[in-house]
């Protein structure tokens, strides 16, 4: 078991706590945050460990989870990383770009693991249908949020969109070549709608849109390539996909047959794969054990989280 400790135990850090101290992969040692008021009520009504400084924390575990505020984020990494610790840092990963790749260079620099609270990569829908997906032209997602303060001291692209990003650059794998984007400001003094269209090199183009002033929530994402329409509902946690194949000679009743105006026949068929139940906040930290215990690339890696930032950053100032 790796020793954890918890740095930040607002909304996130509180759950993160909890599941690291279920966890068979984690020993956690305790945390840190900078509210005192707030951390000796989390230690009064759980139990665990307060730490008075990020430093005495820091020392006392192999893996320092990153839950602060993305402003101290450089800073508590930077410092974690300069100790010999690995680090689990949420999304975004850093406040700015640079940040991020002074943090991809520590890492290297020190030989420690680091990954990136990119917890959609890890949802049981999109899980269900990643292997499935072969070079999409054409994403259209939507990330839809009732108003909530929390997280309007941000754009919507970095507080939601960012989610959204991340799984597309993990899709297509290719360079952006072009984005252009649009965002209003209603509410909070940063953007609250925002929309995005990023062209790829390699010909896929991604629309984006994303709201925190919604009346109902969505979270949903649809990919289009050759032969085969795949839809996820993140928030559902459901997925569908909708496949093209040749169709046969003698077709069924019941087959679903589409001709072209060449003559050409195709048969549509649906298939609904199975989803998961899971945690997806507890499976992205023991993802994090499991590459640290055996030496390999975690699943979101700081270089994933960089991109992220980067896309976003290129998003917001088209503004």
């Amino acid at each position: 078991m790796l020793k954890v400790g918890v740095l930040g135990a607002g909304h996130l850090g509180k759950i993160h706590l909890r599941l690291l101290n279920q966890s068979d992969k984690y020993d956690l040692v305790g945390f840190h945050d900078a509210d005192k008021e707030n951390a000796k009520k989390v230690e009064a009504e759980f139990g665990y460990k307060f730490f008075e400084t990020v430093e005495d924390l820091i020392d006392a575990v192999a893996v320092v989870d990153i839950v602060t505020p993305t402003l101290s984020h450089y800073d508590c990494a930077k410092l974690a990383i300069s100790k010999g610790k690995n680090i689990f840092v949420e999304k975004p990963i850093t406040n700015t770009v640079e940040e991020a790749e002074a943090l991809r260079t520590l890492v290297a620099e020190y030989k420690v693991k680091g990954q990136v609270g990119h917890v959609e990569r890890f949802n049981p829908a999109f899980t269900a249908i990643k292997d499935l997906l072969d070079k999409p032209m054409f994403i259209e997602a939507h990330r839809l949020a009732e108003f909530n303060p929390r997280g309007t001291d941000v754009p919507v692209v970095l507080d939601l969109m960012i989610h959204d990003i991340d799984i597309i650059l993990s899709v297509v794998q290719s360079k952006v070549k072009h984005i252009s984007a649009s965002g209003v400001s209603v509410i909070s003094e940063t953007p609250d709608i925002a929309n995005a269209r990023i062209e790829f090199v390699n010909g896929c183009v991604a629309n984006l849109t994303a709201s925190r002033i919604s009346l109902k929530s969505m979270r949903k994402t649809r990919f289009f390539q050759r032969d085969a329409y795949i839809s996820v509902d993140f928030l559902e946690k459901k997925c569908e996909v909708v496949k093209m194949k040749d169709a046969p000679k003698e077709p069924g009743d019941f087959d679903m047959i589409l001709q072209n105006a060449e003559g050409i026949k195709k048969q549509i068929y649906f298939a609904n794969p199975d989803v998961a139940n899971n945690n997806a906040i507890l499976d992205e930290l023991e993802t994090f054990a499991d590459a640290i215990n055996n030496d390999t690339k975690p699943v979101v890696t700081l270089h994933d989280g960089t991109e992220a930032l980067r896309v976003a950053n290129m998003i917001i100032d088209q503004f």
